[in-house]
C-alpha cells in the first residue's frame, strides 16, 4: 500500500521568497548546483523539495546533488536524476525524481526512478509534484531483491542513513 501525503514547512518561507523574487527574471538560485538556473515549473518543485530535504529531512546541503548525469551500459543515453541524496564516504541513498504540479504520480514516474537506480543502487525513492510526494524503500537489504515497498512518511537524513 502506497501513502500519500502532502509536505509543508514553514521553514522553507525564505525558497518561496526566493521564487517571488525571481519569477519576474525567470531565473532563481540552485544552492546545489551553485548558479542560477531557469525557473521552470520542475525546478520550482525541485528546489522545494530541497528546502524539504535540508530543513525537515535534515540532508546536510553537501550531501545533495542536483541534476546529475547517469550512464547505464554502452549506450549513449544519458538519464539526470533531479535530486540525489548521499551518506558518508559518497554513498548514494535516494534518488527523488520531480514533476511539474500538473503531472500525475503514474507507475511511469516510479519507473523512471527505478532506471536511476539501476545504475545508483539506492535504498530510497522518492516521487514529487510538490502537492503529492510518495516515498518508497528497498523491502530487503539485499540488491538482488527488487522489491520496494511506500513509506508512511517523509524519512529523515538519518533513516536513509539505517536502510
Amino acid at each position: 500500500m502506497t501513502v500519500i501525503f502532502s509536505l509543508s514547512c514553514c521553514k522553507c518561507n525564505h525558497f518561496l521568497r526566493t521564487f517571488v523574487q525571481m519569477a519576474a527574471r525567470q531565473k532563481i538560485w540552485d544552492p546545489l548546483r551553485r548558479r542560477m538556473v531557469t525557473l521552470t515549473p520542475e525546478e520550482r518543485v525541485r528546489q522545494w523539495m530541497v528546502g524539504v530535504l535540508e530543513e525537515t529531512s535534515r540532508v546536510p546541503r553537501h550531501q545533495m546533488m542536483s541534476e546529475v548525469e547517469l550512464h547505464f551500459g554502452a549506450s549513449d543515453k544519458v538519464w539526470r536524476a533531479d535530486i540525489l541524496v548521499y551518506g558518508p564516504g559518497g554513498t548514494p541513498l535516494a534518488v527523488v525524481e520531480c514533476k511539474r504540479p500538473e503531472v500525475d504520480l503514474t507507475p511511469a514516474v516510479l519507473e523512471q526512478a527505478l532506471r536511476y537506480n539501476l545504475v545508483l543502487g539506492v535504498k530510497c525513492l522518492v516521487i514529487t509534484n510538490g502537492t503529492e510526494t510518495r516515498v518508497f524503500v528497498r523491502r530487503s537489504a539485499d540488491a538482488a531483491d527488487d522489491g520496494w515497498r511506500g513509506a508512511d512518511h517523509f524519512l529523515s537524513y538519518e533513516e536513509m542513513l539505517q536502510l
